[in-house]
């Protein structure tokens, strides 16, 4: 990062480390005014001053769940209206399967997956469906 640069088309000498703060700012030697009318202003970086975020724009881990199970059990009744090839269906079955933990959806995939045309493709999906029932069936370790 040593030599010049171009900045907005012109050669920049005069910076020689520009990628390494130049004191306890925080602001690097790019941070220095060039004449730009878009050149930043020197303020520290310390929260001191600075607001707390405002979380009621957004949603909480907690309120996210909540949103993903509340769609999830609404798209479960819908998902056969979705144009779908068979793998899609397949995938969008087990993504849910894997999203909610809901077995009774096994059936559905299960259905699709034997749907599948191309074989290597089938197989995958069979053993995918083999994989989530013994997920279901086995007792967890306490990982």
């Amino acid at each position: 990062m040593y030599g010049g640069k171009l900045m907005f088309g012109q050669h920049d000498d005069g910076q020689m480390n520009a990628s390494v703060p130049s004191d306890d700012t925080g602001l690097s030697n790019d941070d220095t005014y060039n004449g730009s009318a878009n050149a930043p202003t020197e303020q520290p970086q310390s929260s001191v001053n600075q607001p707390a975020p405002d979380t009621s724009l957004g949603a909480t881990g907690d309120d996210l769940l909540e949103i993903k199970q509340h769609a999830l059990s609404q798209l479960s009744p819908l998902v056969s209206h979705l144009d779908q090839t068979p793998e899609e269906r397949f995938h969008t079955l087990m993504m849910m399967i894997q999203a909610s933990d809901d077995q009774n959806l096994i059936k559905s995939a299960y259905e699709a997956a034997t749907q599948i045309s191309d074989d290597k493709q089938k197989a995958q999906a069979l053993l995918d469906i083999v994989n989530e029932i013994n997920y279901f069936t086995h007792p967890q370790n306490g990982n």
